[in-house]
């Protein structure tokens, strides 16, 4: 009798495993049947959001289900990310942010509040984009080994501006002077705005951007860019050198946006999500419009995505250790 319990109970573990995988490929090929949320945690209005409903409104108009985007704000992504961990795994509650929320911000707190891959689905990175090296247009420095003698001459009496602590404004910043051996200090800001309006007032000296947002006020006469933090040059401004060309190597700072899903999620779904997303970024609308911002279409696989997070998760706690950075 004791055979028998064993069977009949190893053949019920078998058939509740079978059903369990045949509902997740019914799910995955009629995914999506409702709609999906796209959770942002950062307000409205920024990059991150722009790119997630950008997003949304494709993958809406080619599944004909709602795609909304639920902005939630808070603990530097905390909020936001912690309502996608507890999520059902099912691909219909989506996570759209950047590695200085979800990766960066991380690694300054203690404890850590969630494992940046393993309590996630990592599905693809959407974009990525150098850091821009800016500084006031009345600092004597026009080029980046000028600047860097101007800013030993003058000790820490320079300041730079970022965006709030443990950002990749902040973070390039300090891998510039790291690299650079200047100590320039660091004056948080609330926000983009705030912090670019600085360097332009001169209240602070330099200031580590995005193209897109900053470029325009290159353009102005307002702000001077020296240098991209990337690999090679941008294409939108193909005169700015890059800083391994001026002698400061190996300085790539990038900020992604990406796709996560709640931990566990079936590799159909996530599989089926990042082929929508890849289709949708490689729409001639889209690639334009992220080329023009001075971006760069990543694109990539669950996989890679992983192993790309890892990879910066050892770069940057080098940076937060060397410079002893810590949360307020």
């Amino acid at each position: 009798m004791k055979r028998i319990y064993l069977a009949l109970g190893m053949l019920t573990c078998i058939m509740f495993t079978m059903a369990g995988k045949q509902v997740y490929a019914q799910s995955a090929a009629s995914f999506p049947s409702r709609p999906i949320t796209i959770i942002v945690p950062f307000t409205p209005g920024g990059p991150t959001d722009m790119y997630a409903r950008m997003i949304a409104a494709k993958m809406q108009e080619h599944w004909g289900q709602p795609v909304l985007v639920d902005n939630r704000p808070g603990g530097t992504g905390i909020l936001g990310n912690n309502l996608v961990i507890k999520s059902p795994p099912n691909g219909y509650t989506l996570l759209f942010t950047s590695n200085s929320a979800h990766l960066i911000s991380t690694l300054l707190k203690n404890p850590k509040p969630y494992d940046s891959i393993k309590d996630f689905t990592p599905i693809t990175i959407a974009i990525k984009y150098p850091m821009y090296l800016l500084i006031n247009p009345n600092i004597p420095a026009k080029t980046v080994p000028e600047f860097i003698a101007y800013a030993k001459a003058n000790g820490s009496k320079l300041n730079y501006s970022s965006v709030g602590l443990g950002s990749g404004g902040h973070l390039a910043c300090e891998l510039f002077n790291i690299a650079a051996g200047t100590n320039i200090t660091h004056v948080p800001y609330k926000g983009a705005v705030p912090a670019q309006a600085s360097t332009i007032a001169g209240e602070t000296q330099m200031f580590c951007d995005s193209v897109g947002n900053s470029q325009p006020m290159v353009d102005a006469g307002k702000l001077r860019g020296l240098a991209t933090f990337s690999d090679k040059r941008v294409s939108t401004v193909d005169n700015v050198p890059t800083l391994g060309e001026v002698g400061l190597p190996g300085l790539a700072a990038y900020i992604w946006l990406g796709l996560l899903g709640p931990p566990g999620m079936p590799t159909d779904i996530t599989n089926k999500l990042n082929a929508e997303v890849l289709r949708i970024m490689a729409l001639p609308e889209i690639r334009d419009r992220a080329l023009k911002g001075g971006n760069e279409i990543v694109a990539n696989s669950p996989e890679q995505f992983s192993k790309d997070m890892a990879q910066e998760i050892v770069f940057w706690s080098r940076i937060i250790k060397e410079k002893n950075i810590k949360e307020d």
